[in-house]
């Protein structure tokens, strides 16, 4: 039997039903994006996940943030319950951004992105088509060209993505990201066979020829990079080459963290956040 390109559990589905969110509907051209809105009366926070993350499995994060900001975690295309195909460049991704923000009538929202979704929320910055109080980025991959490959392998987000679609569980996740806590393996578990193949070896195939820094140096204030003090994505000189090419940017490394910061570090990573958009909140 062929395996499915991509599959929504009813597992997976079933989730939602303990998630404090309302989904919304975004159209961006032909593409339909799904949305979690967190509510409140906070200023609007867009959150941008990575590369295998659809928007369900950032729910611990958009938790945390309730009463400071009112959280919106998007499925990026091609992942979660959002639309495949179309594209998967960042300027694609960033229109996609952009629609929400004017699909949803948010009035200067903040950009959260980790990762994947950290390049975007530069992208979007740089590009200066919506206006924004301010971003957060959460190790951007700064690999590209002429800067060596992306530290994890296409083959390794495919084959993970292979044992999500025959069918996997927690404890087969654990052996591939043993920190995290219990409930964010079985949600990778069931969420993963949601992200499209094409999707994710299209974004891998950016995060080397897609280079970072010929956004970030555009990036407006205020913006804050915040990276994993341990992460193989953003290296120490990757974080100096940083910081010299956009000097107003506030850069902050998360101790005991990894690339996947959030999960490796909660606290810290949330707490990190917070102190970052405080002055974009005034």
């Amino acid at each position: 039997m062929p395996v499915p390109e991509r599959s929504v559990l009813q597992s997976a589905l079933a989730d939602l039903a303990d998630v404090p969110a309302t989904g919304r509907w975004v159209r961006s051209g032909r593409t339909r994006l799904h949305v979690l809105d967190y509510g409140g009366a906070g200023v609007p926070l867009i959150v941008l996940p990575g590369i295998t993350s659809p928007a369900i499995t950032m729910d611990f994060v958009a938790r945390e943030l309730v009463g400071t900001v009112r959280p919106l975690v998007v499925d990026v295309r091609g992942r979660g319950l959002s639309d495949a195909g179309g594209g998967y460049g960042l300027e694609e991704y960033a229109e996609d951004t952009e629609a929400v923000a004017r699909g949803l009538g948010l009035d200067r929202p903040l950009l959260l992105g980790h990762s994947m979704g950290a390049r975007i929320a530069a992208v979007v910055a740089a590009r200066g088509k919506v206006a924004l109080r301010g971003t957060v980025l959460v190790d951007p991959p700064m690999s590209g060209p002429g800067r060596g490959p992306y530290p994890t392998t296409l083959e390794t987000f495919l084959g993970q993505l292979d044992q999500a679609l025959r069918g996997t569980d927690a404890d087969e996740v654990a052996r591939a990201w043993p920190r995290w806590p219990r409930r964010e393996q079985e949600l990778r578990a069931r969420w993963l066979s949601s992200c499209a193949r094409e999707a994710i070896a299209a974004t891998h195939r950016g995060f080397e020829t897609e280079d970072f820094f010929d956004w970030w140096p555009s990036v407006p204030g205020p913006t804050a990079l915040l990276h994993g003090a341990e992460s193989p994505v953003v290296t120490r000189r990757d974080a100096e080459e940083a910081a010299r090419m956009n000097p107003p940017a506030r850069l902050t490394a998360i101790p005991g963290a990894g690339h996947m910061v959030f999960w490796d570090s909660p606290a810290a990573a949330t707490g990190a956040v917070r102190e970052a958009s405080r002055p974009m909140l005034a």
